[in-house]
């Protein structure tokens, strides 16, 4: 992020949510909804700073908040293996980028209806359709993902259907060891993890590293 002037701001939880929310609650909706994404490279934190702006805001907005996490859009792990990919999941071939661009379109300009997006669940290492319903109530929605500033299509369209993007950053070395965790818990060996959070996953986050011009703030997760 050499020579681009982005504002930046310290992750410290309980100040920092309060100055987010209020900046959230402030922005001017583009379309139907307010709508913010995080990016970051993976193990960045963006997903724990994605659940506790949606926390704080719901109680701002009872009801009128949703979290819709880029994550639900993983190829199924049978579309992987067959595509060869296991060995690379979590790189952007595999997502289904076309169907996040739609519904975070859908999710913008659609308010009459629910929309129903889906979750990737960890402990099976899935993603499951409609499983985060979006109600017509719902006026503010936090994304999240690592992919939201990429300049490749079709990701480059989604810096247009976001009102902000923030770009989360954390040292390599608490990020590699949060990913290391994050890889045991849920079913690699402690070797296993290592490799996963060094090879593949470091190429993706050398990726999302690259691309961080289009992001409106930077936060520093502490």
């Amino acid at each position: 992020m050499e020579g681009v002037q982005i504002p930046q701001v310290d992750w410290d939880t309980t100040s920092t949510v309060s100055v987010l929310t209020t900046r959230i609650m402030g922005l001017p909706a583009a379309g139907k909804r307010v709508m913010v994404g995080l990016a970051g490279a993976p193990g960045a934190g963006k997903s724990t700073i994605a659940a506790a702006l949606a926390s704080a805001l719901e109680r701002e907005l009872p009801g009128q908040v949703a979290l819709v996490p880029m994550d639900g859009f993983h190829l199924a792990q049978s579309v992987i293996e067959r595509a060869g990919l296991a060995e690379v999941k979590g790189a952007p071939e595999t997502f289904d980028a076309y169907g996040y661009v739609a519904l975070l379109s859908r999710l913008q300009h659609e308010a009459d209806h629910t929309i129903y997006a889906p979750e990737f669940r960890r402990e099976i290492d899935d993603a499951v359709a409609g499983a985060i319903p979006v109600t017509s109530e719902v006026r503010v929605v936090i994304t999240e993902g690592n992919y939201l500033l990429l300049d490749d299509a079709p990701w480059n369209t989604i810096r247009d259907l976001l009102d902000e993007v923030w770009y989360v950053t954390l040292p390599d070395e608490s990020r590699i060891g949060r990913l290391i965790e994050r890889h045991m818990q849920f079913k690699d060996s402690e070797g296993a993890a290592r490799r996963r959070a060094t090879v593949s996953d470091q190429r993706n986050a050398d990726l999302v590293e690259a691309h961080t011009a289009g992001a409106s703030l930077v936060i520093r997760y502490c």
